[in-house]
């Protein structure tokens, strides 16, 4: 009853050749149990090895060799199975009656079992049919062996039912347990995929922030070399500054992700912003207006400072690449009890800037301000410069 290619699973032969051993067993070991009992009940089992015997021993051979198919062929399997208890129960006497179940319980535990939790649904439906059938075929052995109706169906239905009930819960749990997984691979995932957006928009602001500043100056160092050797070498200074400045960033945030090594951590927030102005590698102006009495950035969280200091950051980095020798000017508004705003604001470019691709810039500010809840806009001016402002609301009031 397998199907021409397919080989059935080592499991499937241990539990076929495991009932045939079992039933068997019980075929030849009831005349020896029966020995003690009426004479009228030891004359009804048949002798070992009689015809009759011969045949209900072949009936359990075939029925047992049929559960090799329940997994590639699981509904043809319960019928054949449910049939073949059946025959043996209508050719034998009532002493052997019930060594066909053991096959019937494996085959409709594993047909209700192996359905996928994909169509388990529609699988249900199709099973029904089949184990009624099963039922009915059993049932009806019983009945051609002198059984009541009654007694015949309800035979019928403990050797179906209860097996079914059992593949069910089983079947349940899998399915619930699949999804658990499914779940927990899908929440991995989202995890895994913040995690790499986080990395990827850290690594774009400290590498975009420092390479525009050395590309910027080693132009300038290219038109000074020959004309002012005193500012280029300046120049060349600058671009050594950047180098180390953003290869010891890249360190920090190398240290941050392995596991290995204790990473140094710097604090950037608000209060650093003069900090990133003192080191643009063009003239920036800083405006700080801040309420008396009260540290800068006050009731501002750290993270919510942290992507403050990445947009001035990336700001800085865009003006100095779209906007080359234009006038740049940072304002910290920290004057409403209420909410901080901070602007970077540049006027035209004084020069027809190079074509560059980008666009991630502006798209981290955007990811760390909605991860902040804070406003972005950004957009031109009328002078036909560009200005970036990001407002944050303060977490406590005072």
């Amino acid at each position: 009853m397998v199907a021409r290619g397919v080989r059935p699973a080592r499991r499937d032969v241990l539990v076929a050749a495991g009932t045939a051993a079992v039933t068997l067993s019980l075929l030849l070991l009831v005349p020896f149990l029966l020995a003690g009992e009426e004479p009228a009940a030891a004359r009804t089992v048949p002798p070992v090895l009689s015809g009759r015997w011969s045949l209900l021993a072949v009936l359990f051979l075939v029925q047992a060799a049929a559960l090799l198919a329940v997994r590639p062929a699981p509904r043809a399997t319960v019928l054949a199975v449910a049939v073949l208890a059946a025959a043996t129960t209508a050719l034998g006497p009532q002493s052997l009656h019930g060594l066909g179940g053991p096959a019937v319980v494996v085959a409709v535990a594993v047909a209700v079992t192996r359905s996928s939790s994909s169509s388990s649904s529609r699988a249900v439906w199709r099973d029904w049919p089949v184990l009624v059938l099963a039922v009915l075929a059993i049932a009806g052995g019983e009945l051609a062996a002198g059984t009541p109706a009654p007694a015949a169906l309800v035979q019928g239905v403990a050797l179906v039912g209860l097996p079914a009930l059992g593949g069910l819960v089983v079947r349940s749990r899998r399915d619930v347990h699949r999804a658990v997984l499914g779940e927990r691979d899908a929440l991995v995932a989202a995890a895994v995929s913040r995690e790499r957006t986080a990395m990827a928009r850290e690594l774009h602001d400290i590498a975009a922030h420092h390479l525009s500043g050395i590309a910027l100056m080693a132009a300038v160092v290219d038109r000074q070399i020959d004309t002012d050797p005193a500012r280029a070498h300046e120049g060349a200074r600058q671009i050594r500054a950047q180098s180390t400045s953003v290869l010891d960033d890249l360190r920090r945030l190398v240290g941050l992700l392995r596991e290995d090594v204790e990473a140094e951590r710097s604090v950037e927030s608000v209060a650093t912003i003069a900090d990133l102005v003192a080191r643009s590698p063009r003239p920036v102006a800083l405006r700080t207006q801040r309420r008396e009495g009260f540290d800068l950035a006050h009731g501002v969280g750290p993270l919510a400072q942290l992507a403050v200091h990445r947009a001035v950051q990336e700001a800085l980095s865009n003006a100095a690449l779209h906007a080359p020798g234009a006038d740049c000017c940072v304002e910290v508004d920290d004057r409403d009890p209420a909410r901080l705003v901070v602007r970077v604001r540049n006027g035209a470019p004084a020069v027809r800037p190079e074509r560059s691709s980008g666009g991630f810039g502006l798209r981290g500010m955007q990811e760390r301000a909605d991860l902040v809840g804070a406003s972005l806009r950004y957009g031109p001016t009328p002078d036909g410069g560009w200005q970036v402002e990001l407002g944050l609301e303060r977490q406590e009031l005072t």
